[in-house]
């Protein structure tokens, strides 16, 4: 029974639950949208006028002393201050006073006029104590400052200011006495401040010359402790010879490290010998000995010449070697003294060097004094300047102050002015009436959802194949007493099939009846139980109108097994106490006394007799089992009206007893979750059910609210009487 189909959005289901309910959406929108016009017609008209005002970022002074105030000449931190004064309660309370709004009833909650006005608060409370003044100053400040809005204009320094009235003629005189109230208290603070600026700059000046004389008199005590007249030159002198000193320095430092140099390579000779000493690059180097080395090799040459021609012991030989050893001794002589020169120019290069280094530590010394004292110096100068400049200042601006108290303009003016409307912002009678229309239609509709979310009965075939998954034999349409024949014994629905001129009905009983035939092709059904979930679906109806279509084809018996509440005898007008099941159980010899045959409907009927103290042990007794296996032999087809599911049992069993089960239901009246207990039920005890059928179905209705069942109803004429 549970269906596993996906369920999508079906928005033709949801344009059908409109329309089945468009009535009641129409007359509760149309409810709702006569109180909104009413309520708008009672509604008391607002009007509303708006003042421009143009707030500048500077006041026009004739001189500037802007630094006075301490004000900003732009910025929007500026201008949102001046929009949140035009804002406060305090421009409010303004304009109460200058409009005396304590003696008007709009703005004045206290004020005698609306004291005969109907308050429930007053009904409860009572009277109370009368309010003081301070109580209603207070009350109609609040009640006028809500009725004012202020809105600057983006990106300009224009701001619009709006009151709200009862009165169209107060609106636009209290919006501009707003801005006038602005311009006034603007020009109220400047000249308060401005005389607040002036006593505060001449208490602060006396105090200041004070400062100035001091730090003077402490720069010229300081010069004179330090004999200072001019510490730009002496500064310059000292840099100088520092710059002197150093660049002097480097020189006897690269001199003693040239001495050094020589000195260590003398000192590493071994001797002072000829030969060691004339090895030094520095000796040889020097001039008057590269002279004598000349003359050496002169006389080496000389001595060698003359060796060729003479012996050593020759006079020319003798003088020429005299000579040769002569020229040796000097140069040897000569080294010597060179080497002494050696050692004394380090040592005298080392001595300059300290001295140079002594001086440049002193000459730091006197420069680090110089800058302290400096140092010292600028700080008094320093102060005494900054005094100066501030003791200036503030003498300037107290004469600007003086000259300029009495000559402050505002920095704001009016640039557009309000003006008397005579259209009312509020109600806004045609918004309201169109969005109470629209509201409501959407209320409605929301309402049908609803209504139609909680409808859980079945109303036509698409709730059958929706709610309950089980296939749909066929539906029968609901039938009035005025569709019938007028003879008493055929008024009874059970004769429509027979006697009534709704053709749709009769219709609709052969297509039930063929598609019981259809659904037992395969596996023939002799017997057709009837049952339903509640009493009052019309089963025994249904039952006695598809006993007739068969008996046009078959021979059939109709059995009404619901001993409990039976219906077949009194719809077919048999005979009070006639016997019937109950009796050919008791008595199986009285079987033929209790079926009778029904001429109009070509049927025979066996009614359920007399009423047993428990049908259930009745029905489920041996007897029944027989009585049902001789009546297979006697009829083609035998149909059963049963108890309904909800109440008891009896159907459950018959179920187990019969070919197949057919469950009528009756549209738009029992719950789907009654439904699916009952077909659960059947189901558990392994009942044949065939289908089910929609009874009582209300075609004209679903013919014009459901779009896919009027041209099915038309087609076979269910709708129509023919």
């Amino acid at each position: 029974m549970n269906s596993s189909a996906v369920e999508v959005i079906d928005l033709g289901h949801y344009v059908k639950v409109v329309r089945r309910q468009l009535k009641k959406i129409v007359a509760l929108s149309s409810v709702a949208t006569l109180i909104s016009i009413l309520v708008v017609l009672s509604i008391t008209p607002i009007y509303e006028a708006t003042s421009t005002l143009l707030v500048e970022a500077s006041s026009n002074n004739v001189l500037s002393i802007e630094e006075v105030y301490g004000l900003p000449n732009s910025g929007s931190e500026y201008f949102l201050t001046q929009f949140e004064i035009l804002k406060s309660r305090d421009m409010a309370k303004r304009v109460v006073e200058n409009l005396d709004l304590v003696n008007n009833p709009e703005f004045n909650p206290f004020h005698p006029a609306n004291k005969k006005s109907f308050s429930l608060r007053t009904l409860i409370m009572g009277e109370g104590e009368p309010p003081t003044d301070e109580q209603v100053i207070a009350a109609t400040i609040k009640s006028f400052w809500a009725a004012i809005s202020i809105n600057p204009v983006r990106k300009t320094q224009l701001v619009k200011i709006s009151v709200r009235s009862r009165e169209a003629e107060f609106a636009p005189v209290a919006a501009n006495a707003i801005a006038i109230a602005y311009i006034e208290s603007q020009l109220d603070a400047r000249i308060g401040m401005t005389q607040q600026a002036a006593n505060w700059l001449k208490n602060r000046l006396g105090g200041l010359k004070k400062k100035l004389v001091h730090s003077e008199q402490a720069l010229q005590a300081f010069r004179e402790s330090k004999g200072l007249l001019d510490i730009e030159g002496v500064d310059t002198l000292v840099s100088t010879e520092l710059q002197q000193i150093t660049k002097r320095l480097v020189e006897v430092r690269s001199e003693r490290i040239n001495a050094e140099t020589n000195y260590f390579q003398l000192q590493q000779l071994k001797s002072n010998s000829y030969d060691s000493l004339s090895s030094l690059p520095i000796i040889l180097k020097n001039p008057f000995v590269s002279r004598i080395k000349e003359l050496e090799s002169n006389s080496e040459l000389k001595v060698s010449e003359l060796s060729k021609r003479y012996g050593p012991k020759h006079p020319r030989m003798i003088a020429a070697q005299s000579d040769l050893d002569a020229v040796r001794e000097s140069l040897l002589t000569q080294m010597k003294r060179i080497a002494e020169g050696i050692k004394n120019d380090f040592s005298a290069a080392k001595s300059k060097e300290q001295s140079l280094l002594r001086a440049l530590k002193n000459s730091k010394s006197d420069m680090l004094l110089i800058n302290q004292t400096e140092f010292q110096l600028a700080d008094y100068v320093r102060n005494v300047k900054v005094n100066r400049t501030l003791y200036e200042t503030f003498f300037q601006r107290i004469n600007e102050t003086s000259e300029t108290g009495t000559l402050q303009t505002a920095n704001a003016r009016i640039v557009d002015g309000a003006v008397i409307s005579n259209i009312p912002v509020k109600p806004k009678k045609k918004l309201i009436v169109v969005l109470a229309l629209i509201v409501s239609l959407m209320f409605g509709i929301a309402l049908a959802f609803l209504l139609d979310a909680l409808d859980s009965t079945i109303k036509n075939p698409e709730d059958v194949d929706h709610k309950l998954g089980v296939p749909l034999l066929g539906l029968l349409p609901l039938l009035g007493t005025e569709n019938l024949k007028t003879p008493t014994k055929t008024q009874s629905p059970v004769y429509s099939f027979v006697h009534g001129e709704n053709e749709g009905f009769k219709e609709s009983v052969r297509t039930l009846r063929t598609s019981l035939t259809l659904a037992s092709l395969e596996n023939p059904v002799q017997v057709l139980l009837f049952t339903s979930t509640v009493p009052g679906e019309g089963k025994t109806t249904t039952s006695v109108n598809l006993a007739s279509a068969y008996g046009q084809m078959d021979k059939v018996l109709l059995i009404d097994a619901d001993m409990r509440r039976p219906t077949v005898a009194k719809q077919l007008q048999l005979p009070t106490n006639s016997p019937g099941l109950s009796n050919a159980l008791a008595y199986p010899e009285s079987l033929d006394e209790s079926i009778y045959t029904i001429e109009e409907l070509n049927i025979d009927v066996m009614p359920a007799g007399a009423i047993p103290p428990n049908p259930l042990e009745l029905l489920s007794s041996k007897k029944f089992k027989e009585l049902l296996v001789t009546l297979r032999g006697r009829y083609q087809k035998i149909i059963i009206d049963s108890a309904p599911m909800q109440a008891v049992s009896d159907a459950l069993y018959l179920s187990t007893l019969t070919d197949g089960l057919v469950y009528v239901i009756k549209a738009d009246a029992t719950a789907d979750k009654q439904i699916k207990s009952g077909l659960t039920r059947l189901e558990d005890s392994n009942a044949r059910i065939l289908g089910v059928v929609l009874n009582q179905v209300d075609v004209e209705k679903e013919g014009r609210y459901g779009s896919g069942y009027n041209g099915y109803y038309d087609s076979y004429s269910y709708g129509r009487d023919v």
